[in-house]
């Protein structure tokens, strides 16, 4: 696989005299590039992950980049697959790289990986089906807490991530006992969809890159967004604040690697992800899926995981 300039050497030297010419230095790696998607095609991960490798084939940042689902416990199979790895595998990563552990549903901890890159975050959403007689986060809390038993929940992939953080902060703010929500566990947001449309659930939460294309298939309705105000792209939909409830709430993912990569390797990777994000085609992916920009090197992640890792413990009570 080739690089774009890249003789870590000389990388760094460009990089501190900021003078690298258009020829740049060409750096054979001894084989493709593999980028673990963690998850099933069309979920948060493999949409982050596929659009990653569009963006460095076109703009010719890299050219051989190998995408692979691997699907299974909210992550943990690919990240399982991408610990065991030496060199020239990376893995999408998100807070359930710190929750998994935290709910003792995995031995593995951010720590065990070398962070990369932070890329985008985005927010979350509370969905019904189209013929719900739900048109308010407000009404729909209301009636959870009269009959919480009644209100099953639906997320994807595992308990413990942000979708499902997001609507307890929410609905214990409310009065009602995180105990006494019912949350269903789906693969994707595909069976989470079918199954609220078929009535095997009453309510969803996701991400709203994920939400729209259901929003926009006339499918759903979007009730309730964590953002801190209403987005552009869809002015109709109310905050949680807006709705009395004062939490704001973001979802973030990001890139990681086996442990123990050199330096120069994270040097390698801090350059290819840092021309990624100044693109005119990362800009345009942002604004598609209605993410914001949120990235930060290699450095910058490590410490920005750390304190996420402490956010989460008190979140979920964890000592």
């Amino acid at each position: 696989m080739k690089v774009k300039p890249l003789l870590v050497s000389t990388l760094i030297f460009l990089l501190l005299t900021g003078c690298a010419n258009e020829e740049g230095v060409k750096r054979e790696l001894d084989k493709e590039v593999t980028i673990i998607a963690p998850s099933s095609t069309g979920g948060g991960w493999d949409v982050t992950v596929r659009a990653i490798k569009k963006i460095l084939l076109q703009e010719n940042i890299l050219d051989d980049i190998e995408v692979i689902n691997k699907v299974g416990a909210g992550g943990e199979v690919g990240w399982k697959y991408t610990y065991q790895q030496q060199e020239n595998v990376l893995a999408m990563n998100s807070s359930l790289i710190i929750t998994n552990h935290l709910l003792g549903q995995s031995k593995l901890t951010f720590e065990d990986f070398t962070p990369i890159a932070t890329l985008a975050k985005e927010w979350e959403v509370v969905i019904v089906s189209k013929d719900s007689s739900i048109n308010r986060a407000n009404t729909l809390l209301s009636e959870i807490k009269q009959a919480p038993e009644q209100y099953k929940i639906g997320i994807s992939p595992r308990l413990g991530n942000d979708d499902q953080l997001s609507f307890v902060l929410a609905s214990k703010q409310y009065g009602i006992q995180p105990k006494n929500l019912q949350f269903r566990i789906y693969e994707n947001s595909d069976e989470v969809v079918k199954a609220l449309i078929s009535k095997e659930i009453e309510v969803a939460t996701m991400s709203i890159s994920e939400a729209k294309k259901y929003y926009d298939r006339d499918q759903v309705k979007l009730l309730v967004i964590s953002a801190d105000k209403r987005l552009k792209e869809l002015p109709e939909l109310p905050t949680w604040k807006e709705e009395g409830i004062d939490i704001v709430f973001q979802h973030w993912r990001g890139i990681m690697g086996p442990p123990n990569m050199s330096k120069e390797e994270i040097e390698f990777w801090n350059y290819v992800f840092g021309e990624m994000v100044k693109t005119e085609a990362w800009k345009k992916t942002l604004e598609h899926f209605m993410w914001e920009d949120f990235y930060k090197d290699s450095e910058e992640t490590y410490k920005y995981l750390k304190e996420q890792s402490m956010m989460y413990e008190q979140l979920m009570g964890v000592h």
